[in-house]
């Protein structure tokens, strides 16, 4: 079997735990507004990749990965469940810890599907479930999709008992919003395995990659998110998973 690869990243070290060698699937269902890797959203494009083939650049540099593993993002690999649970399966045999950064749009509760799932699940070690906006209108006016089923994974993962790194951009007048904030706050209040929170200021280091696809960025007029305003925004969200904690006491 053969996965569509946009590229990979010998060390990335803000992709999951440790130093990481990072494999970027190409083909994404989202049209997020501040996406700074649209070149990743066609399917069934980019280099053909076989398991051995990313396993063999993760084993030249292994001794780089000893206390990280192997991280795959996008894109969204989920769009290639099969490959990717192939190689997940294989990493796991060779004992890397495996890491999904997904954003779990393509998930679904039809049940062949969720035999798929629950297999890839079984040698994933970690993940970092993007959680665009909380709110389902807003939501859909960022990415073009609907955030239910990504909610319901959420909770599907975390009854599985993995580990969930939540990651969340804070976008001027988008996401950067006390209300959607507390209330993201509070959904994340409702995951029992969470490992950590990544507050992301928004920023155009994307709008190049726009200019050079001929495609209009959505967000020219946005200023990119000072580190203040979104330690202040990451406050907010901790503010309600405390008090929905709190309530449950």
């Amino acid at each position: 079997m053969k996965g569509y690869i946009h590229s990979t990243e010998s060390c990335g070290t803000v992709d999951g735990p440790g130093i990481r060698f990072v494999v970027f699937f190409q083909g994404c269902p989202m049209r997020c507004l501040y996406c700074h890797n649209p070149d990743t959203w066609e399917p069934h494009v980019g280099e053909t990749m076989s398991v051995d083939d990313i396993l063999k650049m993760f084993n030249s540099k292994k001794e780089f990965y000893k206390n990280g593993g192997i991280t795959c993002t996008g894109g969204e690999p989920l769009m290639q469940i099969d490959f990717l649970t192939e190689l997940f399966e294989t990493c796991h045999k060779q004992g890397i810890h495996t890491c999904l950064d997904t954003s779990g749009i393509t998930y679904n509760e039809n049940p062949d599907y969720l035999k798929k799932m629950d297999r890839l699940l079984a040698v994933t070690d970690l993940v970092m479930l993007d959680i665009k906006h909380i709110d389902p209108i807003e939501h859909v006016k960022l990415t073009s999709q609907h955030n239910d089923m990504i909610l319901k994974f959420a909770h599907y993962i975390d009854d599985k008992g993995i580990e969930i790194w939540i990651r969340h951009v804070v976008v001027p007048t988008i996401t950067q919003n006390d209300q959607y904030l507390y209330q993201l706050g509070e959904f994340i209040a409702t995951l029992k395995n969470l490992k950590a929170l990544d507050v992301l200021p928004y920023h155009t280091m994307g709008k190049a990659k726009y200019d050079n696809l001929g495609y209009d960025y959505p967000l020219k007029d946005i200023e990119p998110l000072s580190k203040e305003d979104a330690i202040k925004a990451r406050n907010v969200i901790l503010t309600g998973m405390k008090d929905a904690l709190r309530h449950h006491e």
